[in-house]
Parts: structure tokens; sequence; C-alpha cells
């Protein structure tokens, strides 16, 4: 089973806290099956024979007990507690490392709103499973049996009263976990969806705006909710059933000890001490079934969520499939008859693709929306694998590169910049986290990033409290503190004026003239000086050359510049 792999797999560095609280969870069931036999020592001693001084010793002693079994119970408590919660930690600390090496793909096969619940809501679900697991299960099993023990010797003859209760509670229990699994397994399903639809809504909350969807999508969100709340109230509705059920049969098995037990007093055959200690133990027996009970109603959600957690962990990540590097690195990319379909698609979106960019050199991609430039830029710092031909780095194919030799090669801007909450200066250095104040300050001075006038300048998530233009200005100035072999560039100046570009440009020139540069534009202005211009049309290459080869030989590049110059005039 899933969850006891897992709990084993990130419990066992927590197995001395666990072998302690088995040793408390054993000293307070034994005190527990302890009292009920004093106080019959009592009853039928003490008080039959009026004899206070026995009384009180034997009080004294269930005193000593008690105050053991809490301390014992407080002790087992607060060491369950610290391994269950650390073990929740580091599953969920694997989830995060194991979804942070996922490339796009990967991505594909978990979708966001699915992850973000399995790492969140389905770990604390195994989380506390295993914290009552420790505070319950232990214990009961214990108590079961010890309760058996002590019931049968207060008076045999009853213990058909024991076996009646026990299997009656059973088939009520057993009954529960068949409905609430396949119950639970839909909440966790539905969990994802209203995640996932929240998380869409929240990212495209100016688009609902913009177009006054604002009651649609409260409706659409109110459907999703409300399927949620229904499967929530049936899955109560089980468990206000269960617990009247279970009371009810712990009630008439008190009737039945007092009654079947209340004639045999008469009879002589048991007294009334031994009668009142079966009546204890049964009731212990039968809370240790009521333990199990409150295990059902984390157990079946537990195992749902435990075999969505495995899934995660099992997967094999395709950035960890290569392990190699090239020997030397210089930033020279290849394109070997490269193809590539997104998984499910029925046309490749990239077909045939060949090319050489080397170190020097810039190497630009223009051409229609929707022509794979961006898919083509991403196999390289491989957020794909392409699905046929070859794609090397300095000689070595991108899919045996390791992620780390990859990271070090190859930089790139993506089309949508992305910044993280914090400072100008945590974001700058993600590339490389040692790098000096200084560096920090040439980088931006050379992405014309003149509004930063301080490192700590706060950063909202995604970048939110700058502008476009700022964002993708900070973007560069990222990849320009990595300094990597391989620039790449996705339609990263875009929302820049035409002056900031040129100066961008400009001032680049110098710290990239020995890198591999491929940029991806829309605008023929931006790329007039390129080495190397690539004309993509419908996932293929249909030219290639420099500015004035392709005015010359491309219609393609030629229509292109020329409605760019229409709309500029």
């Amino acid at each position: 089973m899933d969850l006891i792999r897992l709990t084993a797999r990130y419990g066992k560095r927590y197995a001395g806290q666990i072998t302690v609280v088995v040793l408390l969870q054993l000293i307070t069931t034994l005190a527990t099956l302890y009292l009920p036999d004093l106080n019959a020592d009592i009853i039928n001693t003490g008080v039959a024979q009026a004899d206070v001084g026995y009384i009180w010793r034997v009080g004294g002693k269930m005193l000593v007990v008690a105050l053991v079994q809490v301390a014992a119970a407080i002790g087992a408590m607060w060491f369950a507690s610290q391994a269950a919660m650390g073990t929740g930690r580091d599953i969920r600390t694997a989830v995060y490392g194991q979804v942070s090496s996922f490339d796009s793909e990967d991505m594909a096969a978990f979708d966001t709103p699915s992850l973000i619940t399995r790492g969140t809501n389905d770990v604390q679900q195994v989380q506390m499973t295993f914290l009552l697991f420790l505070s319950f299960m232990v214990a009961a099993p214990i108590m079961a049996i010890g309760g058996i023990v002590m019931a049968l010797r207060q008076d045999a003859g009853l213990s058909w009263l024991v076996v009646t209760a026990v299997l009656v509670l059973t088939v009520v229990v057993a009954i529960i976990a068949a409905l609430l699994m396949p119950m639970f397994k839909k909440m966790q399903a539905k969990l994802d969806g209203i995640n996932g639809l929240l998380r869409e809504q929240i990212a495209g909350i100016r688009v609902v705006r913009a177009f006054s969807r604002e009651d649609y999508e409260e409706r659409r969100f109110h459907d999703a909710n409300e399927e949620l709340s229904r499967l929530s109230l049936n899955i109560g509705r089980v468990f206000v059933t269960m617990f009247p059920v279970i009371m009810l049969i712990m009630n008439l098995a008190t009737a039945a000890v007092l009654w079947f037990g209340g004639h045999r007093v008469d009879d002589g055959l048991v007294e009334v001490g031994s009668l009142s200690a079966f009546m204890q133990y049964l009731l212990q027996i039968l809370m240790t079934v009521m333990m199990g009970v409150f295990m059902l109603m984390m157990l079946p959600r537990a195992i749902v969520c435990a075999d969505r957690i495995d899934e995660v962990l099992a997967y094999e990540p395709r950035a960890r499939r290569g392990t190699g590097g090239p020997s030397r690195s210089e930033g020279l990319v290849e394109f070997d008859d490269v193809s590539y379909t997104y998984p499910g698609a029925e046309q490749p979106v990239l077909e045939h693709i060949s090319f050489t960019a080397r170190p020097g050199t810039t190497t630009a991609i223009i051409g229609s929306t929707g022509a794979g430039k961006t898919t083509l830029v991403g196999l390289i710092p491989r957020l794909y694998s392409p699905t046929s031909g070859q794609l090397r780095i300095d000689g070595h194919p991108v899919t045996d590169t390791s992620r780390e030799q990859l990271v070090r090669s190859v930089g790139m801007v993506p089309q949508k910049p992305w910044l993280f909450s914090g400072t100008v200066a945590s974001n700058l250095r993600m590339g490389k986290p040692d790098a000096t104040d200084e560096e920090l300050w040439a980088a931006l001075r050379t992405a014309q990033a003149g509004f930063v006038q301080d490192l700590d300048m706060p950063i909202a998530q995604g970048g939110t409290n700058v502008s476009g233009g700022q964002r993708q200005r900070l973007c560069i100035a990222r990849l320009l503190v990595a300094d990597p072999d391989v620039y790449i560039f996705d339609d990263s100046f875009s929302a820049l004026d035409a002056t900031t570009e040129a100066n961008l440009n400009a001032a680049m020139h110098e710290t990239v003239r020995t890198k591999t540069v491929i940029v991806v534009a829309q605008k023929v202005s931006s790329i007039r000086h390129a080495d190397q211009i690539l004309v993509m049309e419908a996932g293929r290459i249909v030219a290639r050359g420099t500015h004035e080869e392709l005015m010359a030989s491309s219609e393609t590049y030629r229509e292109i510049e020329h409605s760019q110059a229409e709309v500029d005039a």
C-alpha cells in the first residue's frame, strides 16, 4: 500500500521517536488495563469487608497508576506529533523537489492545480493519518487483546457479549469504509478542479474585467463549489449516521452486561466488583474499535492522497534523464533535422529544423504568429525534448546533458518575463547567487534599467509592481548576471521603445560579442544586423541568410519588412 510505503520511507529517520511512542503507549495501556482490576479489588474486598485501610492503600495505588498513565499519554502524544509533523515536512519537501525538476512535458502529465493539491492538502491528509496511527493504533491492539484477557479473567461466562459487540462494530466499520473510499477519491479530484478554476480566474482577472464576465466566472466557481459541498455533505451524512450507531451498540452492550451480569451476581457466579470491572473492560474493548473508527475517518482519504503523492514521486522527470555533458563549454548550438510534436497533438509544431548557431554570432528567428519560434528556442534549454532528430550543444546531445551543465551553458529570457517576490537583487542573483553588487549594477546599466535606484527595491510576485518594459529589462539584466555561453531572447524587446532597444543592443554588444546569441523577434528593425536570420512559416524554416540576402531572395521576409514599414509610416 502506498500509504504504508510512503510513511515508512520518510518516517524512518524518526525511528527513535516512534520507538519512544510505542513504549509510552504500552505503559499507558497497561495502566489503563490495571485500573479496573484495582477498582474491583476495592469493591470486592475493601467495601465488602468495610476495610477502610485497604481502600486507602489500593486507592493510593490507583492514584499513582493514574498519574503514570497521564504522564505517559502526554509524552506519547508529544513524540508522536514530532514524528508525524516531521514526516509530513519531508514528504512535502520531496514533492516540491520533484516538481521543481519537471520540464514542460512533465508538467503536462500533471496539471498545475493537481500538483498544488498534492503538495499541500494531500500531504496534510497523510500527515494527520500518521499522527492518528501513532496516537491510537499503537495502543489499540494492546488494549483490545489486554481488555479481552482481563475481561475473561473477571468473568468468562459473559465472553459471548464481547464477541457479539466486537463483531457488530466490525461490520459497521467495514460498511463505512466501503462507502467512504470512493467518496474521498472524488473529493480530491474536485479539490483539484476548484483549485484550477480559482487559479485561472485570479491569473486572468484583467481579462474577466475587460469583458465584464464577473457574473459568468462567479457562476462557474459557484457550480464547482456547490459540487464539492454536496460531496462533503454526503460524507458528513455517513459520519452523522456512524456515531449514533456506534454509541447505540456500546450502550446496548452496557445494558446487556448489567442485565445478564446481574443474574449471575444473584446466582453467586460473580462478584459485584468483578462485574463492574468486566463492564469497564468491555467498554475499553469497544473504545479500541472507536479508535479504529477515528482512523477510518482519515484512512480512505489518506490512501487516495498517498497514491496521488506517490504518482508524483515515482515519475521520472526528463530533466534527470541526462547525466553527461560536453567536455568543453563554448556555446555551439546545432539543430540536426529536429521535429517536435506536443503531447496529444495531431500535427508537429516543428518539422525538419536544421541550422547551426556559432559562438560570436547572432542568429535571429522571425515569422508569423504560431510559426513555432518559441517552441524552437524552448528546445535548447530542454523545456521540451525533440520528437525526432538531434539537438546538440558543443557536440553533445541536449537530451543526454545534465540539468546542471545545461543551466551553466544556456540562459533564456522567456516571451513572458517573470519576476519572483523579493527584491531586485534577489531576482538578479537567481542565475549567480554569489554575484557582487557591482556586477548587478553593471547588468542593470547594460539592460537600460535606470529606473532601479536601489538593489533592495521590492518586487511583487510576477513583477506586478513594475511595468511590462521594466520587467523585460530586469529579466535581461538577470540573464546578463548569469553570463551563460548561449543567450536566448524570446521576443524580449517587444515592450521597449525604439530608442531604449537601440541603446540596449549597443550596450550588450561588448558583453555578448563572444557568446552565441539567439533572438526571436517580431520586428525586422531589431534583427537587421544579425549574422543569420531564419524565416519560419508553419513550423519550418523557409528561408535563411542575412538581411540583405533575404530581401533579395525571400518573398515572405520582404512581405514582413514591407508590412512593418507601412505601419511605421
